[in-house]
């Protein structure tokens, strides 16, 4: 399929209002990363000859956007990016790297929450300068959804894109992302004592949600395609996750297990654990303490990822 394709419409964006930018948490390091160096990798080719590694991004209700590869290990090994100037948002979803037709120009695209207001993202990133974000409005009505999350399986046939949006009522809702435009496929009930979301599982019949509740529990909701069945759930752990605003997977290996980071805002810290393939209370789940180095300053931590890079972690 052409890169060209994939790109979300760009023309006609509108720059939101941007607040004061202030100095990044991590500004005093002087060996950051330039964000051109995230168009050189590939976390699933890498995965397979060296350590695994999952790239976290953070944008901050100051209006900058930071980030920070991790690397898997004991301890594990954080490695910031440069900061550039963003918008402020209070939630955030996947971004996903792609290309034009030609190879020329590597971008990242995105969802995020601004007020009760939907936007669009697209970040192009350089060789010799900041990456540059622009953006567009694509709905409203978002004021009682806590937290969203995409997902984006663009390998399988037939391919698939849903925005999942965490509401305040307590129910789920899915949406199809078609083009540049949203379709509802309806909401499910019973997620009132659910806090954080992110998606661990993108297949070409079901798609999987990594989940905590306020109390702490770790669950997976699988939810097949189809729009008739209901997600089934499963618990991973019944308590310790309490303290994570914020989660954040990326693939591991062959055998479907998967690096999660979880972020305290309270700490600014990350946690890294590595989790096997899915499977409800027998999964197996090693911790590997918080990350150094990294300063978790943002209002919510989203994965950074190839378009072509779908999750397969249950």
């Amino acid at each position: 399929m052409r890169l060209q394709r994939l790109a979300l419409a760009v023309a006609g964006m509108g720059l939101l209002a941007a607040s004061v930018v202030s100095a990044p948490a991590n500004a005093a390091k002087t060996d950051l990363k330039p964000w051109s160096d995230l168009t050189k990798q590939s976390n699933s080719a890498k995965a397979a000859t060296e350590a695994c590694e999952i790239t976290t991004g953070y944008p901050t209700a100051a209006g900058t956007m930071e980030a920070a590869d991790v690397t898997a290990g004991r301890p594990p090994q954080g490695a910031p990016y440069d900061s550039f100037k963003f918008v402020g948002t209070r939630a955030n979803a996947t971004w996903y790297m792609a290309a034009n037709a030609a190879g020329t120009q590597f971008y990242y695209y995105g969802l995020l929450l601004q007020g009760g207001n939907l936007y669009r993202h697209t970040t192009y990133v350089y060789p010799y300068h900041p990456p540059v974000a622009t953006f567009k409005k694509v709905g409203n009505g978002w004021t009682s959804f806590k937290t969203i999350a995409t997902s984006n399986d663009s390998v399988d046939g037939p391919s698939h894109a849903y925005l999942y949006g965490l509401n305040s009522n307590g129910s789920l809702y899915r949406y199809a992302i078609v083009g540049a435009g949203f379709k509802s496929l309806g909401s499910f009930p019973g997620f009132k004592g659910f806090k954080t979301m992110t998606v661990i599982s993108e297949t070409m019949t079901y798609d999987t949600l990594l989940m905590t509740t306020t109390a702490g529990a770790l669950w997976t909701v699988r939810i097949p395609v189809a729009a008739s069945t209901k997600p089934v759930l499963k618990r991973i752990r019944s308590g310790g996750w309490q303290n994570f605003e914020s989660l954040v997977v990326q693939n591991c290996g062959t055998r479907g297990g998967v690096l999660i980071v979880g972020v305290d805002n309270n700490t600014q810290t990350g946690t890294l654990y590595a989790m096997s393939k899915a499977n409800g209370a027998a999964t197996a789940l090693t911790g590997y303490g918080k990350i150094p180095g990294v300063v978790y300053n943002g209002v919510n931590t989203v994965r950074l990822a190839n378009h072509y890079d779908p999750l397969r972690g249950e």
